[in-house]
């Protein structure tokens, strides 16, 4: 009969030899994740747009309202995106331009309500 020391070592090794292919990944979350939501969000509170520094192209992006009127995300120039957003905590998404740059925006319900999406 072996003793409990012998046994106790005996399991050890046979636990560690099955982890000799496993490794640890010491990313953080947000390193292994990806894009996080709030990097490619834009929130409109009081009639002004909180915009992310940057999205990656072709990112989906999710814009919600906090304002009880609607809005939109439009762009200023072409149709790069253009999205309306109803209020009270309505949200809607749109695909970020596939080429890198500053994109100006603007609401077309309110005229003087601007931001600028940067795509990277």
């Amino acid at each position: 009969m072996k003793s409990a020391k012998a046994m106790g070592a005996l399991t050890l090794v046979a636990i560690l030899s099955g982890m000799a292919g496993c490794s640890v990944d010491s990313r953080t979350p947000s390193e292994t994740a990806g894009p996080s939501a709030s990097a490619t969000a834009i929130t409109i509170r009081d009639f002004s747009y909180q915009t992310p520094t940057a999205v990656p192209s072709g990112a989906t992006v999710t814009v919600t309202n906090m304002d009880t009127d609607a809005h939109s995300v439009t762009a200023d120039e072409g149709s790069a995106f253009d999205v309306n957003v109803t209020g009270s905590g309505g949200t809607a998404t749109f695909i970020a331009p596939s080429k890198p740059g500053n994109y100006p925006f603007h609401c077309f319900f309110h005229p003087d309500m601007h931001g600028m999406l940067t795509v990277k």
